[in-house]
């Protein structure tokens, strides 16, 4: 299905001269593309009747992102959304507290990244949000416990230290030296865009007085070589706190001389009373278990495995532990999809999971019991979602369009407005899916996008978009880097190709590129080129170019011959 998709202000029909010129269509720039509103990381409240989210505005001049916290009622008949008064000086990780009165956020407008909270009742009065935390170190990530009375945060720290205190004079200690050699005795010398400095993040429990103040760090993993949340992307979804508040598990590899080529990530039970004790929950699985998450009832365990040690690509299935016995097994194992966020709904009954799907990453349903798999969003990019008082909210992108809240996936109401003035009659091109037969007779999907204002007719120049990773995909998602409508606004059409090794088509299809980097995915590339080229008319194969970063920048090489001008680029994917 071709999808034209416009952004403009109202629903009342204008007629007037000055309004049409007004609303004039034009076309996405760049500026228009680096100074959109970033909608992300919306939280329910617990009646899961009022959600909060941030939104990372930029500020162009100073060349910087600002980060600002929204709320949006999801029980108004109209729809209401606010930027709360706190979000003064800055304010990212909303959290509501398990009453529901405040609102939770970290902040470095004191001078570290630390712990605040405002009232809930007082936020869009701008009332003053209290400090939380007073740590000497900036706090990565948080959960408050379900009754309210602590919080687990992540410090980057030196294992060995038993204070926050320590590791900050350990630090300020090697920067007032004037030597400024290091020996590395082992990797990881460099994590992704970091050195490694010898900190691990680490997971420590502070509890919070009469007055919501936290008091004195508890270490939860002293002595233990490695980093949960891990490293480098990794968040409050790699630990979960049981309902109780008596019990954390939390995910982390030992780190040790295998580090860099080990995936055996596993689940750790350690107990909030003070013990100490640590438990490893899933000593017999030697790839990835993670993301663990438990039931409403605290009765079950849920949490992501992968079955093949050392391999990064693998299907993430999804597990459940009864923990009271132990007792694990896997649930819906016929269901070749690879589970991404996931959180239980209200009843405990099912949960609702996101995973690649032909081009798109929809949000799914999955019974607790039997294991039967629904999906409920069929296009588009389901990106984060929370579930509170049987409300279901997710953010949804695409290619027609930035991320958007929307609440109930089977009648979908949307509820935030981000961007629509600065969208404002921008006319965004059609785009459609489109397959072939690929290497080894089998299906290959892929889209096509007009250039903007393409005539009936017309040739038009293309751009072929080779996506990174390899185990990835290039569906219908909004991206800031990678953004076909770009291309499409300066005159090009777009072609791009979910080859095979992508994510999204069954876990032989990502399979299939291992030992064969360059042969397979060139054959689709090459088909998906031509089927393109037989169905679209409009493509012009004499001015096309083939554009990749990190593994398209690599197959670019493969493929570039195949058209007239072939640019690679040595970035992330």
């Amino acid at each position: 299905m071709v999808r034209t998709v416009s952004f403009l202000i109202g629903a009342t029909l204008c007629m007037t001269a000055g309004c049409l010129a007004q609303a004039t269509a034009r076309t996405l720039t760049p500026h228009d593309l680096v100074t959109l509103d970033r909608l992300s990381d919306p939280h329910l409240s617990p009646d899961g009747k009022t959600v909060v989210y941030d939104v990372r505005s930029t500020d162009y001049t100073a060349n910087k992102g600002v980060h600002a916290i929204w709320m949006a009622c999801l029980s108004c008949e109209t729809s209401r959304e606010w930027r709360l008064a706190a979000s003064d000086g800055g304010a990212t990780s909303p959290r509501f507290s398990p009453d529901g009165r405040y609102v939770y956020f970290l902040s470095a407008r004191a001078g570290g990244n630390q712990l605040w909270r405002t009232d809930v009742s007082a936020a869009h009065a701008g009332g003053a949000p209290v400090q939380v935390t007073h740590l000497p170190l900036d706090i990565g990530s948080y959960r408050i416990t379900p009754d309210g009375h602590a919080v687990v945060l992540s410090l980057a720290v030196f294992p060995d230290c038993p204070t926050p205190a320590c590791t900050k004079q350990r630090l300020d200690a090697r920067a007032a030296n004037r030597a400024s050699g290091v020996v590395y005795d082992h990797l990881f010398v460099r994590h992704w865009d970091e050195y490694a400095d010898g900190t691990r993040h680490q997971l420590w429990l502070l509890r919070l007085n009469t007055d919501g103040v936290a008091g004195d760090a508890q270490p939860l993993m002293r002595g233990f070589d490695g980093d949960s949340p891990g490293k480098p992307f990794g968040g409050d979804e790699d630990f979960a706190i049981s309902p109780d508040s008596r019990t954390l598990v939390f995910s982390a590899r030992q780190a040790g001389h295998t580090e860099p080529w080990s995936t055996n990530f596993d689940l750790y039970q350690v107990s909030l009373d003070g013990d100490g004790a640590r438990q490893d929950l899933t000593p017999a699985n030697k790839a990835e278990d993670t993301a663990p998450l438990f039931s409403p009832d605290g009765r079950t365990l849920a949490y992501k495995a992968m079955r093949r040690p050392g391999f990064e690509a693998d299907r993430f299935a999804i597990m459940l532990r009864d923990v009271a016995t132990g007792a694990t097994h896997e649930l819906a194992p016929g269901w070749d999809r690879s589970a991404d966020t996931m959180r239980w709904s209200s009843d405990g009954r099912r949960i609702y999971v996101t995973a690649d799907d032909t081009g798109v990453h929809a949000l799914f349903a999955v019974d607790a019991q039997t294991g039967a798999v629904m999906q409920l969003t069929k296009d588009g990019h389901v990106s984060e979602m929370d579930v509170a008082g049987g409300t279901v909210v997710y953010a949804r992108d695409s290619l027609a369009g930035p991320a958007q809240l929307s609440i109930d996936p089977t009648a979908p109401k949307q509820i935030t407005h981000a961007n629509t003035d600065r969208l404002a009659g921008v006319t965004l091109a059609p785009y459609e899916p489109f397959s072939f037969t690929g290497w080894n007779g089998e299906t290959v999907h892929g889209y096509v996008m007009q250039a903007m204002d393409s005539q009936p007719g017309r040739k038009y120049p293309v751009a072929f978009l080779i996506h990174g990773g390899p185990q990835g995909s290039f569906g219908d998602s909004w991206s800031y880097r990678w953004n076909p409508q770009t291309y499409a606004a300066a005159g090009y059409a777009a072609v791009f190709v979910d080859f095979h090794g992508s994510t999204g088509y069954g876990q032989a299809f990502t399979d299939a590129i291992s030992g064969h980097w360059g042969d397979r995915p060139l054959a689709d590339l090459q088909a998906g080129w031509a089927a393109a080229l037989a169905r679209y008319p409009y493509l012009d194969a004499s001015r096309a170019c083939a554009l990749g970063a990190s593994y398209g920048g690599y197959m670019i090489y493969w493929d570039g011959r195949r058209v007239e001008h072939a640019v690679a680029l040595p970035g992330g994917s």
